[in-house]
């Protein structure tokens, strides 16, 4: 079998995977949701294209690359809700009798290929077509429309090489966090210069053949280290066998006296410690949370009134969000020993919840800075953290009738069920803004502490009742346990 025949039967193996998966044929509605809002996103790139286009009657034909590098940016962090990394798939295949290397460079084709990239032909191509009315070369529009296009795929690699090293490590994040404050950072100084500057710097120079041989040379060093790099961890987590030597185990005697709930709080935190998939969303939770902290606190980045609900809602949610919205996946690894006695799902559903609830003491802390300096009231802070503990919590729930994908607990790089579903995504979209549109709204009609105090009157009467909504998750749960333990075995 050639690399050109292994490629497609790997691209069919996908599509086959994809279908055949447990989470295909739930959630519908959040499917016509998605396809909906990939139809708004190709309408707005059309639009955004053709207004860029009509901007090119005075000959100006580099307008499109004067604002490639905050597409690239863009392009770069919508990938990790979207994309995985070859090495993320190549697992099943280890054992074959097919070089690793081999289907690594096809996974990387089919990363190159794949509809991510393709979207944006939908602003490249209404561009290019009204620049080829308005006096530029058939040639040189098909140039121009490779070009850009190319540049993507370069992107693509880009983002390939920082999700592979933060899976690895979280702590290369810091890789992107210095690329980016080396081109943003100037904006801090004087953002009007700055932006003049590279707006004419791109439009000027964008369209030529350095910068395509520039895109060449990068492409081509990105894909070599990306199939290097993935063939190396990959390698370096199936053959690796850990060595741990128990020195101390924690055994949290405080929590005895609240029995069986206390025992499953042992474990959440436990969970939490040593296990590397979960330890590494606390970790990431921590540090973006810090941050915005500080740029709050100190900056004036962030200062609409959405702006600042949106990103005060954010820090008490997040960890819900990142975790929650994959609520029983950790479990799946052992959900039969869970169900041997009856009540054993809603007492780990209680203890999660409270589990949850403590955890929200950590960004409550550090935003502490952002109410020194009179950012954030302490009304705003207690109102988004009883939102967070009752209605969010409440929904976020919800999903652990449905969710019957097991999430690998110890593997980064190959490991498979990150991703999320539909449904979790439009979960994770209502409780990110309908507590914001609330908030504007009330605090719109009433003032801010008539507002806030609606939402904390709101937000405590959910979490008063947690028992009762609790019970009711439990409920649906067990009438779909067949159904959910089929998908939790056949996902492991």
């Amino acid at each position: 079998m050639n690399k050109i025949q292994l490629y497609f039967a790997l691209r069919r193996h996908i599509n086959l995977s994809n279908k055949r998966h447990p989470m295909f044929e739930q959630n519908q509605v959040g499917k016509v949701f998605a396809y909906i809002g990939l139809a708004f996103t190709v309408l707005y790139l059309i639009v955004i294209g053709t207004i860029l286009g009509w901007g090119t009657r005075g000959g100006d034909f580099g307008l499109m690359f004067s604002v490639m590098p905050f597409l690239l940016t863009l392009d770069f962090f919508m990938r990790f809700g979207m994309q995985q990394t070859p090495a993320m798939l190549i697992k099943p295949y280890v054992l074959m009798p097919l070089s690793r290397m081999d289907i690594i460079d096809c996974f990387l084709a089919n990363n190159l290929l794949t509809a991510g990239n393709l979207i944006w032909l939908a602003l490249f191509l209404p561009y290019v077509f009204l620049c080829f009315c308005g006096g530029m070369t058939f040639v040189s529009s098909i140039a121009m429309l490779l070009l850009l296009y190319f540049i993507i795929l370069v992107n693509s690699q880009w983002y390939l090489l920082v999700r592979t090293l933060v899976n690895h490590k979280i702590w290369w994040w810091v890789l992107p966090v210095v690329v980016y404050l080396a081109f943003y950072g100037f904006a801090f100084i004087d953002v009007e210069k700055w932006a003049k500057s590279v707006l004419t710097c791109c439009r000027d120079n964008g369209f030529s053949w350095w910068t395509a041989l520039i895109s060449l040379v990068l492409f081509l060093v990105l894909f070599t280290i990306n199939r290097r790099l993935q063939m190396h961890f990959v390698a370096e987590e199936i053959s690796r066998q850990e060595k741990t030597k128990l020195k101390h185990v924690s055994q949290f005697t405080f929590l005895n006296r609240f029995g069986q709930i206390g025992e499953y709080l042992k474990l959440e935190i436990k969970s939490t410690m040593r296990n590397k998939t979960v330890k590494q969303r606390f970790i990431q939770g921590i540090l973006i949370i810090t941050m915005l902290s500080l740029l709050l606190s100190f900056t004036d980045v962030y200062d609409g009134r959405f702006s600042t609900n949106i990103w005060c809602l954010y820090c008490f949610v997040f960890f819900g969000a990142v975790n929650l919205v994959k609520v029983m996946g950790p479990e799946g690894n052992y959900i039969d020993l869970l169900m041997v006695h009856k009540e054993n799902i809603y007492t780990l559903l209680k203890a999660k919840y409270y589990f949850y609830c403590a955890v929200l003491l950590l960004p409550a802390l550090l935003l502490i800075p952002t109410v020194v300096s009179g950012r954030y009231s302490i009304l705003m802070i207690l109102a988004y953290v009883f939102i967070t503990t009752g209605p969010e919590y409440c929904i976020l729930f919800q999903l652990a009738v449905y969710n019957k994908q097991t999430l690998p607990l110890n593997e980064k790089i190959t490991g498979k069920g990150n991703f999320e579903n539909t449904l979790q995504l439009v979960i994770e979209l209502i409780v990110f803004f309908i507590p914001v549109a609330l908030a504007l709204l009330f605090t719109a009609l009433f003032g801010d502490t008539i507002g806030y105090t609606i939402l904390i009157v709101i937000g405590v009467l959910f979490t008063l009742t947690h028992s009762l909504w609790l019970k009711n998750v439990y409920r649906r749960m067990m009438l779909r346990r067949y159904q959910n333990l089929d998908g939790f075995h056949t996902t492991r």
